[in-house]
């Protein structure tokens, strides 16, 4: 048996890191349809002053930091609903009064707490109990749940609120299910990269993933690929390192970013003398036009004269020249 599974604590460490890789990008990846990738961020600094009024009445953290995520989360869509503000300005008022309502609050804790406050500021996946994995258990099976059953609506009420109104779906009610969703994951994410880190793991792994998936569903499959392994990864390194494991963990994950950004970007740059625009001509390529198709990759070039034209919106790419 490996070193680091003869410890019980790094045992439930990591199921914990693999609940939180694989759940926090089923969520992320329709915040970042949104363009909402920050609100992690906000209601993380919301659910900071739900634990420290957790703490400071001898509850459960957990519990108070879940109802004051949720709260704020379904506020901010009621407020951004209702034209009364942007989505921006009321997350930089959910920001900022998390914030300050957190400072306060603590103000108040006993110095004796302040270090178990701390902790799920920065991350402590290590003090992750049994009783804890299990809250987490129950949460991450919901959000699987929830996601998996929504993720047409979803997807759609994410990329566009318009058309999802003008084919009948319920937008209003989708988007607050996104927003309880994205505070379950903030609380079940606080214990493993701490509140100030949440929203890294549910946005890099989805970023990562864009860079290497041609769909929505392949996008999803990589993301979640990725955020385990950063999460579990991130675990292992830190226990060998004996480093801090919610920094660690979103370290890797944004070196998996660029190591793949960076692939991409040297994969792009070798086909770009095969994928450039054809010079313009008032020739419409496409079944029986007289020119020779062509099968190319996942679409057809026509056969041009000796060049190979692939439409491609207004335009034609310049694939391969064909030598005689």
């Amino acid at each position: 048996m490996p070193e680091i599974l003869s410890f019980d604590f790094m045992r439930n460490a990591l199921l914990a890191a693999l609940l939180v890789g694989a759940v926090a990008p089923l969520v992320g990846i329709f915040l970042v349809q949104r363009r909402l990738s920050l609100i992690g961020d906000g209601l993380g600094h919301v659910a900071l002053a739900g634990v420290a009024v957790g703490i400071l009445l001898d509850n459960q953290p957990i519990i108070t930091a879940l109802i004051a995520a949720v709260l704020a989360g379904v506020a901010v869509e009621v407020i951004r609903a209702r034209g009364r503000a942007s989505g921006d300005i009321a997350l930089a008022v959910m920001f900022y009064g998390g914030i300050a309502a957190g400072v306060v609050i603590i103000n108040r804790v006993d110095g004796s707490q302040s270090a178990n406050l701390t902790s799920y500021l920065f991350g402590a996946i290590t003090t992750t109990s049994r009783g804890d994995l299990m809250v987490f258990g129950v949460l991450s099976a919901v959000i699987l749940v929830v996601t998996v059953t929504l993720r047409q609506r979803l997807f759609l009420a994410a990329g566009d609120e318009e058309y999802a109104r003008a084919s009948g779906l319920p937008v209003m009610a989708l988007n607050i299910t996104l927003s309880v969703l994205t505070a379950v994951t903030v609380v079940v994410s606080m214990r493993v990269v701490g509140l100030l880190l949440i929203s890294a793991l549910m946005i890099v792994p989805n970023a990562a993933a864009q860079q290497v998936a041609r769909s929505f569903r392949a996008a999803t499959v990589w993301a979640v690929l990725f955020g385990v392994l950063s999460a579990v990864g991130g675990v292992v390194t830190s226990f060998y390192a004996d480093t801090a494991a919610g920094g660690t963990i979103v370290l890797l994950a944004i070196g998996i970013f660029l190591v793949i950004a960076a692939a991409m970007a040297l994969v792009t740059a070798a086909t770009a003398h095969r994928h450039r625009v054809a010079e313009r001509h008032p020739h419409e390529h496409g079944p029986g036009c007289g020119h020779e198709a062509i099968p190319h990759d996942d679409h057809i070039d026509y056969l041009h004269g000796d060049h190979r034209h692939a439409p491609h919106g207004g335009h034609y790419d310049e694939h391969e020249r064909v030598t005689r």
